[in-house]
């Protein structure tokens, strides 16, 4: 798939290529999730879909319904397969400047395995 806005040269495209390595945990012909490099709790995994998408909204819009049901069930797969279903965990995709978005490639954080602390409230 091809997105007129996409930087190709962004760090999970160059690891999507297999030019940078990562410590994968799952992978599919759509799906790519590995642990991140600079963990912010005991289990840190990124889950990246392998088009071109710069952000949730990118890819909520441009992907299918069938490769974001795809996309999401990796993510609750990948949830069970280290039992964080059953103490708790934190799904979190960064969106814009406001949202602190670094990478512009759509991505999940998978956050669990300790207390994650409160929530900002509005």
């Amino acid at each position: 798939m091809s997105n007129e806005g996409y930087d190709s040269t962004n760090i999970f495209a160059q690891i999507l290529r297999g030019e940078l390595p990562c410590e994968k945990v799952y992978e599919s012909e759509d799906v790519l999730a590995f642990y991140d490099k600079y963990p912010d709790a005991p289990v840190h995994i990124l889950v990246v879909p392998k088009s071109q998408y710069i952000s949730y909204d990118d890819f909520i819009l441009k992907a299918s319904a069938e490769e974001i049901v795809s996309f999401f069930k990796v993510v609750r797969e990948i949830t069970h397969k280290y039992n964080l279903e059953k103490t708790g965990y934190r799904l979190v995709t960064n969106y814009g400047e406001n949202g602190e978005q670094v990478i512009l490639h759509f991505h999940v954080h998978i956050l669990g395995g300790k207390r994650l602390g409160k929530q900002v409230s509005l």
